[in-house]
């Protein structure tokens, strides 16, 4: 327990200098924009091939290709049927918000911190959640609010895609690990340095990117989109426990129920309309949800 406390705090403590940084003015905002891209070009894959390098492909692993995908459509529905009585842009703002899991720049950097073996779980389940964020949920949720004329198409989400350098990393080291090929173990040492950052490069990023004011006329909105997305995230997280899976499979799937909304909910929201304050203020403070929920989940699973 004590171990899981203090990785846990490890990761508050550099979200707070990254926020603190940005408040003294030693770093802007805009500087998360350029660890952003170190993050998601450099470090996040080099932390897939890494975790990936001893990987054996089972029928049931594949299967969680499908969940990433399924479990995204569940919380746009859910999210629908909770906000037919909002304005279009709110009713987009909130399904976007409770959609999505915050793979990358969150749940990998956290899992990694505690327990590393279970990255390649978390891995097939971002693939199926990779093809929900890059076009898939546009398409969806535009085509049930009657906006539609921008939804992207196949092509664009498959181009979308394929310039996604975590998603490439995840393809071919599937490919490989399917064909039991094996890359020389120096290629892995000498990522693995670069993988090592991918933790703090994260957590840093996200205090750079905290924002902790909003008008109080803009609070309701912010607090129903959260109710919904935590209130689902953990009933699903319940049914989880019940079903009949391998325990690291329970964990992963609890873990990323709870976890903040991820940075394309962030884009597709303010692209639908939605005031970029009060989307960044949603987000943030998921992350401030995220992290103790999540540790709470690690103690108790």
């Amino acid at each position: 327990m004590g171990a899981v406390l203090l990785n846990s705090l490890g990761l508050f403590v550099i979200i707070v200098i990254g926020y603190l940084t940005k408040r003294f003015n030693v770093l802007m905002k805009a500087d998360g924009s350029m660890i952003s891209k170190i993050v998601v070009n450099v470090t996040l894959p080099a932390a897939i091939i890494v975790n990936l390098q001893s990987l054996v492909v089972k029928n049931q692993l594949l299967l969680l290709i499908l969940a990433g995908l399924l479990l995204n459509l569940v919380m746009i529905i859910i999210g629908h049927l909770l906000s037919k009585k909002q304005e279009r842009v709110e009713r987009e703002f909130l399904m976007y918000g409770v959609s999505g899991y915050n793979i990358g720049n969150f749940a990998i950097p956290f899992v990694q911190s505690f327990m590393p073996q279970a990255i390649p779980i978390l891995s097939f389940f971002d693939i199926g959640n990779s093809v929900m964020l890059a076009g898939g949920s546009n398409v969806v949720i535009e085509g049930i609010s009657g906006s539609n004329m921008g939804s992207p198409g196949a092509k664009k989400v498959l181009s979308r895609l394929f310039r996604s350098v975590p998603f490439l990393c995840y393809l071919i080291m599937l490919s490989l690990r399917i064909l039991q090929i094996d890359l020389p173990q120096a290629f892995f040492q000498m990522a693995q340095p670069i993988a090592n950052a991918n933790t703090f490069l994260s957590m840093f990023m996200i205090g750079l990117f905290l924002e902790l004011r909003l008008p109080k006329k803009d609070l309701t909105l912010v607090a129903r989109v959260l109710a919904i997305k935590y209130g689902a995230g953990l009933l699903l997280t319940v049914l989880f426990m019940l079903l009949p899976l391998p325990a690291i499979i329970k964990v992963v799937l609890c873990l990323v129920s709870v976890g903040p909304i991820p940075t394309f909910g962030v884009i597709n929201s303010v692209a639908a309309g939605m005031r970029a304050e009060v989307v960044g203020f949603t987000s943030s403070l998921s992350f401030l949800i995220s992290l103790p929920l999540m540790t709470s989940l690690m103690l108790f699973l």
